[in-house]
């Protein structure tokens, strides 16, 4: 008899932690976004930049694919090895005429692809090999590359020589041409003979219709600065405009058909490897998982970002304010991490409204490659971006002058 009642006890508990565990399920679910697509704007496929420090080339030609789309109608797939090839070596000879002042590494910006494109044309991606497919892999992997590379440029910038020689660049170029492959000076292309500028000029886009925008108070509104950022190495100018306006520039956008080639801080405990962006707003948020101050502080960093997650729809935000976004830029804690293509609107079953964006990781996170990105997040979070300056509302233009 006795052991019929443990029997039936053990049961009775084992159903009550199940029933638990389903009702702590069931809490975490509901709090899950659940998005609406408000709006979608046509986009190409996923690619996956892997191991290359290459997410502004990537996602910049993400976005020039979507303006051809526009324009256009054609789809075309655009070679960002090419882009790299040229911005490398262009890198490396200001990183010399700089004798190492200069910092060399693989990452870019928004500006370096235009500027390329501009100065040297475009291929599609069939025109050469294949990302990684030079060292035997699938994608790109860039640690031996720039292992190689890295040095060489960091030898030539710091020699002692009063004089040095041009053949330096006739190396660099061997070693960038054996890890990304030749840029072709012709090729054909669905049968047609083209070069990479006769290419780029067949595409039907206007690339001085392309500004970069910004918004910080260490410069006047509504004149142009370079954005301090080390990647932003050519000194590419931004238009400044104040944290409302360059959010209305990309909700008019998205409005009006166009895409955003965005550039911001992804180092965020928002940002997750999930498919999210949120700007979390962890002082309100100590008391929703249950945590005062002084426990909260003796969490690790993952168990923070453990409780902060599975607040999901539920989590609060900050409300971003200029000048929030002017102090973190200034103590570093808005910094120059990543590069995406926002292509679209939804919102959650809350009615919060979350941008589409293309990311370069593959079909990586919960969306398949697609990242939801709050309002406030991008908003505090922005480091910069690329736009049609047709994209921009008509009032903002005539401030800015363009």
């Amino acid at each position: 008899m006795k052991k019929i009642i443990t029997l039936a006890l053990l049961a009775t508990m084992a159903l009550s932690a199940t029933a638990q565990e389903a009702e702590k399920k069931d809490s975490a679910d509901s709090k899950k976004p659940v998005f609406t697509t408000i709006k979608t704007l046509p986009i190409t496929s996923i690619k996956d930049q892997n191991r290359s420090g290459t997410c502004w080339a990537y996602s910049t030609l993400s976005f020039f694919e979507s303006e051809i789309l526009k324009k256009t109608g054609k789809e075309y797939d655009l070679c960002e090895m090419f882009i790299a090839n040229k911005d490398y070596m262009e890198r490396a000879e200001l990183t010399v005429r700089m004798h190492g002042d200069s910092q060399f590494s693989q990452g870019g910006s928004a500006g370096d692809v235009l500027i390329i494109m501009k100065n040297h044309g475009i291929v599609p991606e069939s025109a050469m090999p294949a990302p990684g497919t030079l060292q035997g892999d699938s994608l790109a992997n860039f640690n031996e590359f720039f292992s190689v590379m890295e040095p060489y440029v960091d030898a030539i910038a710091k020699n002692k020589a009063k004089k040095i020689s041009s053949q330096w660049k006739k190396g660099l170029q061997g070693i960038i041409d054996a890890y990304l492959g030749e840029c072709p000076e012709e090729f054909v292309y669905e049968g047609k003979k083209y070069t990479p500028k006769s290419f780029m000029a067949s595409l039907g886009i206007d690339l001085n219709d392309y500004v970069s925008i910004t918004s910080y108070t260490h410069h006047p509104f509504y004149t142009s600065f370079p954005v301090e950022v080390q990647d932003n190495w050519r000194w590419d100018r931004s238009y400044n405009v104040p944290m409302d306006e360059m959010m209305r520039i990309i909700d008019n956008a998205l409005d009006n058909g166009y895409t955003i080639a965005w550039g911001g801080d992804v180092s965020e405990e928002g940002f997750t490897r999930k498919g999210l962006g949120v700007l979390y707003d962890t002082k309100k948020a100590q008391s929703l998982t249950g945590s005062d101050a002084a426990r909260w502080l003796k969490l690790t960093a993952s168990e923070k970002k453990s409780k902060l997650d599975s607040l999901g729809v539920d989590a609060p935000e900050i409300v971003p304010t200029q000048e929030y976004r002017q102090e973190g830029f200034d103590n570093w804690e808005l910094t120059d991490d990543h590069g995406m293509h926002i292509y679209g609107l939804a919102k959650d079953q809350n009615g919060k409204e979350y941008y589409m964006v293309k990311n370069s990781w593959g079909e990586y996170g919960d969306y398949k490659g697609t990242w939801y990105m709050t309002k406030a997040f991008v908003a505090g979070k922005t480091m910069d971006f690329l736009i049609n300056k047709n994209a921009i509302p008509k009032d903002i233009r005539k401030k800015l002058g363009i």
